[in-house]
């Protein structure tokens, strides 16, 4: 048989492959996504608090340009003063921080959620190999990586030349404030013009995100042997899977022919059928010992003859407790009255058994619901 190539691959994948993909760490990815997240909350970081972040940055600095005499006489006083300044920096930008914390930790739940897998990070020396890392280079994912970024760089080039265009008075305005007043308005400059390069980058996800979505899946395709072979794996073996149903059904009918003794009676056919009946003190309604048809029949008739439980020809009742009374399961509510005529025939028998006298007519009509008898039913 020729060895199958990708062509062949025609089926989705199963269920079971994905979740081998994920435990091997292969989830599907979207860099411009994770980069447009975080670039998007940068900007709009900047846009909410930049010209805050602007005076605070503003007064470090007047700060640090303050020159007082203990300072210049005493090093630590510096130290002191860089210690301060440093953490008042800190405190400026912990805002944008934080958002870009959240946001780098939030992208992967765009494409999916959270992966961690052992196997992604063991060291593998193939991925060292200067010819597979010269092949991936110059294949088809490769120059389609290179023809994405030529086109995001002239993308958002362009953008952010037209939005530096079309901002050039205020730029230029800048010039002629002061400087707190020049502060404030470079800060709402930069936030603006940083807000709508960064909106540029949606295209870009709106290309990527479902590009990467069908690479994924179309590179985890199976072919109908791998489905096959899966299959095989996840339901077992099917001669192994008969062999053990075989083995279970021998089991359950050595437990049933072991109850038929404990049978209060037989209901036969008389030849094809036959379900043996118990009812004790405390059962709400007959129960079912044992049923069969033909050979099995034929197997619990002998074990009841061996151990003289009682016997009845009811060639309808046999067939509608063989089709609707279950194993080990009391009889239908619609069945009680039939079951009531052979109890009560067999304790007659019972008490003829013990005490002699005439011998008890068997019942010759038991009367059997129409909707029960197989033969109407199929008829």
């Amino acid at each position: 048989m020729a060895e199958e190539s990708d062509l062949e691959k025609t089926e989705p994948a199963s269920s079971r492959r994905l979740e081998q993909a994920r435990e091997e760490g292969q989830v599907p990815r979207s860099r411009e996504i994770g980069a447009f997240l975080i670039l998007m909350v940068s900007a709009s970081a900047f846009w909410f608090v930049g010209p805050w972040m602007m005076q605070r940055t503003a007064a470090i600095v007047r700060r640090g340009l303050i020159l007082e005499e203990p300072m210049a006489r005493d090093p630590q006083f510096m130290l002191v003063r860089l210690a301060d300044l440093s953490l008042d920096a800190l405190l400026s930008f912990a805002p944008l921080l934080l958002a870009l914390v959240i946001a780098a930790l939030a992208s992967p739940f765009l494409l999916g959620s959270w992966n961690f897998s052992l196997k992604a990070i063991t060291p593998d020396l193939g991925r060292l190999d200067p010819l597979k890392g010269l092949g991936r280079l110059v294949s088809w994912n490769g120059l389609l990586e290179l023809v994405k970024a030529i086109a995001k760089v002239l993308l958002v080039g362009g953008v952010a030349v037209w939005v530096l265009w079309r901002q050039r008075n205020d730029i230029f305005a800048l010039f002629g404030q002061s400087v707190d007043a020049g502060l404030s308005s470079a800060g709402h400059l930069v936030s603006y013009s940083f807000l709508m390069i960064v909106l540029t980058m949606l295209l870009i996800v709106a290309i990527d995100v479902p590009f990467q979505l069908w690479q994924y899946y179309d590179k985890l395709k199976m072919s109908k042997d791998e489905v096959k072979q899966e299959g095989k794996e996840m339901e077992g073996n099917p001669q192994v899977k008969g062999r053990i149903r075989q083995l279970q059904r021998e089991a359950a009918r050595k437990r049933m022919m072991g109850a038929v003794p404990t049978a209060d009676v037989i209901v036969t056919n008389p030849t094809h059928f036959a379900v043996a009946l118990a009812y004790k003190s405390g059962m709400g309604a007959p129960k079912v010992l044992a049923k069969g048809m033909g050979d099995i029949a034929l197997k619990i008739r002998e074990i009841g003859a061996q151990s003289g439980v009682p016997m009845l020809e009811a060639p309808p009742l046999a067939r509608a407790l063989y089709r609707h009374a279950e194993l080990d399961q009391e009889i239908p509510a619609a069945l009680y009255a039939a079951v009531a005529e052979v109890l009560a025939y067999v304790f007659q028998l019972n008490t003829w058994r013990q005490v002699g006298g005439s011998y008890p007519t068997p019942p010759r009509s038991i009367a059997v619901p129409a909707e029960l008898v197989p033969e109407l039913i199929n008829g």
